[in-house]
C-alpha cells in the first residue's frame, strides 16, 4: 500500500549526449508565467515526456550499456533508445544503437554477445509473442543480429538470467504448477467465464490483476549452444510439487531479475519464493531455496526465519552467499539486515545488526573483498561499504553536496563504481566513482533540458515533533518566485514511506511547485530513514503521531520562509497520504482551502474485507479486524464524517486490489452527501498508481485546475 517516494535540488550544465531537448516552442505551449520568474517554469507535459535513464551494465569491463525510455511529446508514445559508452576514454561520447526491434532487459553474456528480450520479430509475419535474442555489438554501434535465443512456441518469456559460462539460461514465465515444460497449453472451462479459487489457494488476486488458479511465476533452467537453448528445461520449483515448492518467483507483482542468481561456477541457481497457500495473505514470508540443477528437488536455504529473505548475491568466489532478511513475520517494513551466510558451514551471520539501516540493492565488489548497497537516511538514500568479515559499515561519499537518490549500482573490475543518481530537482543521470571516492556525471540525458526550466530551491529543515523526536521535512518552490506563495501540504503513503530527495514521475514537487506554489512535505513518525524504533512509531498509531507531525511541521515551514502565505493551502496525498487526507478532513477540519485524496482509506472496516495483502493492516492495526476492532475504529475517517466540510478531489483506479477503488467512491458519496463542493476522477485502467502517460497529463491537468480553484490570489485577499 505504498505511494511513491519523491523527492533534491541539483543543477549542472553539460553538453547534451543522449537526448534533444524539447523545442522552446513546445515549453511555451505548456509551461506556465509564474510572476517574478523569467523561465519557463516545468509542465506536467514536461514531466510526462522526461527522458528516463535505466541501470547501466557493463560490457568487456570498459563499457556502459544502457537504455533511455523516451516519450513523444506530440503523441504521448513511449520507446526505447540504447547507448553505448567508452569507460576507458574519459570525456568519450555515448553511442546510440539499434537492434532494429524493440528491446529491454539488456544483458552481458560471457559471449560478450548482447541478449535482450522483445516482443517484435524482423519478419513481420510471425506470431507476436515475447523472445530472447542476442546481437554483436562493435564500439562503433554497429549491430549484427538479432538472432533468436529462446522462442517458446504460445509462450512470452518475461525474464532471463544467463550462467556465468553461457552453456545455460534461466527463463521465467507465468506457467502452471503442473506443466512440466516451459508453456502448456491450458485447458478452457467446459462452461462460462469464471474463475474457480479454492478457499486455501492463498492470495486470489494481487496488487492490479486476478491471479489464474493453479498458475505462477516459474523459472526453468535450458542448456544452451552456440547462442540458442537445447535441449528438455528443468524446472527449478522442483518437478513434484509434493517434495519442491509452489509460488512465484521472481515474487509477484514486484520482483525481477534480483530474486534469480546463479552460482559463481553455474552449479545452480539460488531463488526466491513466496510460497502459495492458506497463509499467503497474512504472511511476509519469502524465502531463498537452492536448486543444484540434478534433478533432485529444491533446497529451502532459508526456512527458519519466517519473515522476508531476499536478494540472494553469492560472493565470486563461491564461497559466500549474502543476503537481506528481516526479522519479524508479517511486518512488510520491518529492517533488512544483510546477512552472511558461509555456503562451506553453513553458518549465517547477521553483519549489519547493530547498524540501524534498512538496506535495499545489494551487490559483491567485483573482488568480492566488500559488498556495496545502499539505505535510506534522513532525506537521502547513500550507498554504503559493508566489510564481510567485521560488518562493519561506511557510507560513501560520492557526491559533492546531498547523495540526494543513489541506485543501480554497478561495480566495476578495476575497484570503481557505476551508479545511477537522482534528486528532486534533475532525474536520474549515470555517474563514475574511481575506488569509491567522488563521483563524475557520464551523461546528460536530462540536465541540459532541465537546466532550460525555471530554477527551483529545496530548503531542508527540521523540528520537534511528537514525543519532542525531531522530525525532518523539505520545502520546495520556485527559487525566484516573490511572495506570497500559496502552500501545498504534501503526505507520502506508505505509511512507512518518505518524500525525501529523489524524482519521480508521480507526485513531483519540482512540477508543483513549478505552478507557483510551496511544496511542503514531512517525514512523520512512520516514515524512513530515520531508524527502525521511529517508523515503528506508527504502529496502532495512525492518525495521532502523524498528525501531530504535520501540523508542527506546516508551521515550522511557514516560519522557516516567510514568503509562503500559510492562509492559502490545500493537502494533498496518496495511499496512506489519502487516508490522511480523509483524516483531516474530520481531524482538522478548518485548517486547509481543499483536499487531493489519491487511493486513500476511506472506512477501515470495508477496506480490511476488500484488501489483499491481508499481513499490512494486521500488523499495522495488531491483528483482524475482529481481533482488533476498537484500533481499526479508533482511527477510521469514516467515523469522523460529521466534521467534513473542506472541498475535496477524489482520485481513484479501478484496477487498484491493494485500496479498492470503492474506497474512493465511498468518501465521494460522503461529500455529496453533505453538499461539499468535490470532483471525482476515476482511471479504468489505472492500478495503486497513475503509469501511463495520458492518464498523467490527464491527472495532473486535473490536480492543478483544482487547486488553482481554491488558492487563486484573490482568494487570498478576501
Amino acid at each position: 500500500m505504498r505511494a511513491t517516494s519523491l523527492t533534491g535540488v541539483f543543477a549542472a550544465s553539460f553538453a547534451l549526449l543522449a537526448s534533444p531537448p524539447l523545442a522552446a516552442d513546445d515549453y511555451e505551449e505548456t509551461a506556465r508565467r509564474v510572476p517574478g520568474v523569467e523561465a519557463p517554469a516545468m509542465s506536467a507535459r514536461d514531466l510526462v515526456t522526461m527522458p528516463r535513464l535505466g541501470a547501466p551494465i557493463v560490457a568487456m569491463d570498459r563499457f556502459a550499456v544502457y537504455s533511455v525510455t523516451v516519450t513523444d511529446p506530440e503523441t504521448l508514445e513511449r520507446s526505447r533508445r540504447h547507448y553505448l559508452l567508452d569507460l576507458a576514454a574519459r570525456g568519450a561520447e555515448p553511442v546510440e544503437f539499434d537492434f532494429g526491434i524493440s528491446a529491454h532487459s539488456l544483458a552481458i553474456g560471457p559471449d560478450d554477445f548482447l541478449y535482450f528480450l522483445s516482443d517484435e520479430h524482423p519478419d513481420d509475419s510471425r506470431a507476436k509473442r515475447t523472445r530472447l535474442w542476442r546481437a554483436a555489438l562493435e564500439p562503433s554501434g554497429k549491430v549484427t543480429g538479432p538472432m533468436p535465443v529462446a522462442d517458446i512456441e504460445g509462450t512470452d518469456i518475461h525474464g532471463f538470467k544467463l550462467s556465468p559460462a553461457g552453456n545455460a539460461v534461466a527463463l521465467w514465465s507465468e506457467i502452471a504448477r503442473d506443466c512440466a515444460v516451459f508453456g502448456c497449453k491450458e485447458s478452457g472451462s467446459a462452461v462460462g467465464s469464471g474463475r474457480l479459487y479454492e478457499g486455501d489457494a492463498g492470495l486470489y488476486r494481487h496488487w492490479d490483476r486476478w491471479l489464474r488458479p493453479g498458475v505462477f511465476n516459474r523459472v526453468f533452467v535450458f542448456g544452451m549452444e552456440d547462442g540458442t537453448v537445447v535441449g528438455d528445461p528443468l524446472p527449478i520449483d522442483g518437478h513434484d510439487p509434493a517434495e519442491g515448492v509452489t509460488g512465484n518467483t521472481p515474487t509477484m507483482p514486484f520482483g525481477g531479475g534480483e530474486d534469480i542468481a546463479w552460482a559463481p561456477d553455474g552449479s545452480g541457481v539460488y531463488f526466491v519464493v513466496r510460497e502459495s497457500d492458506a497463509d499467503e495473505p497474512a504472511s511476509t514470508d519469502l524465502d531463498i531455496w537452492w536448486n543444484d540443477l540434478s534433478g533432485a528437488a529444491p533446497v529451502e536455504l532459508t526456512a527458519a526465519n519466517e519473515a522476508t529473505d531476499t536478494a540472494p548475491a553469492p560472493s565470486p568466489d563461491g564461497r559466500y552467499l549474502a543476503y537481506l532478511a528481516m526479522a519479524r513475520p508479517g511486518y512488510e517494513s520491518d529492517r533488512l539486515v544483510v546477512q552472511l551466510r558461509d555456503l562451506e558451514t553453513g553458518r549465517t551471520r547477521a553483519l549489519t545488526q547493530d547498524t540501524d539501516l534498512s538496506f535495499g540493492s545489494l551487490t559483491w565488489s567485483a573482488d568480492g573483498s566488500y559488498l556495496i548497497a545502499t539505505a535510506a537516511d534522513t532525506l537521502d538514500v547513500p550507498a554504503f561499504r559493508i566489510d564481510p568479515e567485521s560488518g562493519e559499515v561506511q557510507e560513501l561519499d560520492l557526491i559533492a553536496g546531498n547523495e540526494a537518490h543513489i541506485g543501480g549500482l554497478t561495480p566495476l573490475a578495476d575497484g570503481g563504481l557505476l551508479f545511477t543518481r537522482d534528486s528532486i530537482g534533475v532525474p536520474a543521470e549515470l555517474y563514475r566513482s574511481d575506488a569509491l571516492g567522488k563521483a563524475r556525471p557520464l551523461t546528460d540525458v536530462v540536465t541540459s533540458r532541465m537546466g532550460e526550466l525555471a530554477s527551483i530551491e529545496t530548503t531542508r529543515f527540521r523540528f520537534e515533533g511528537a514525543g519532542g523526536d525531531t522530525v525532518w521535512g523539505q520545502v520546495t518552490r520556485l527559487e525566484d518566485q516573490q511572495g506570497p506563495i500559496p502552500a501545498i501540504l504534501y503526505v507520502h503513503g506508505g505509511p512507512q514511506g518518505t518524500f525525501n530527495d529523489a524524482w519521480s514521475s508521480r507526485w513531483n514537487p519540482r512540477v508543483l511547485a513549478s505552478q507557483g506554489y510551496a511544496v511542503i512535505s514531512v517525514d512523520f513518525h512512520g516514515s524512513a530513514g530515520y531508524g527502525q524504533d521511529f517508523m515503528d512509531a506508527i504502529n496502532r498509531d495512525w492518525g495521532g503521531k502523524p498528525l501531530e507531525d504535520l501540523r508542527k511541521g506546516l508551521a515550522a515551514a511557514l516560519e522557516l520562509d516567510s514568503q509562503i502565505d500559510g492562509n492559502r493551502a490545500c493537502a494533498m496525498g496518496a495511499s496512506y497520504g489519502g487516508y490522511m487526507m480523509n483524516w483531516i478532513a474530520g481531524n482538522w477540519p478548518d485548517r486547509f482551502d481543499c483536499l487531493v485524496q489519491h487511493d486513500g482509506l476511506f472506512d477501515m472496516r470495508s477496506f480490511y474485507y476488500s484488501t489483499e495483502e491481508l499481513w499490512f493492516p494486521r500488523w499495522d492495526f495488531g491483528g483482524s479486524y475482529a481481533e482488533a476492532r476498537d484500533t481499526y475504529e479508533r482511527w477510521n475517517p469514516a467515523n469522523y464524517l460529521d466534521n467534513w466540510k473542506t472541498p475535496m478531489l477524489v482520485v481513484t483506479g479501478e484496477k487498484d486490489f491493494r485500496v479498492p477503488y470503492t474506497q474512493g467512491l465511498q468518501s465521494f458519496t460522503a461529500l455529496q452527501e453533505r453538499g461539499i463542493p468535490a470532483q471525482l476522477l476515476v482511471f479504468p485502467d489505472e492500478n495503486h498508481w497513475v503509469l501511463g502517460a495520458e492518464n498523467s497529463l490527464q491527472w495532473h491537468e486535473t490536480v492543478f485546475a483544482w487547486l488553482d480553484r481554491w488558492l487563486a490570489e484573490e482568494k487570498g485577499a478576501q
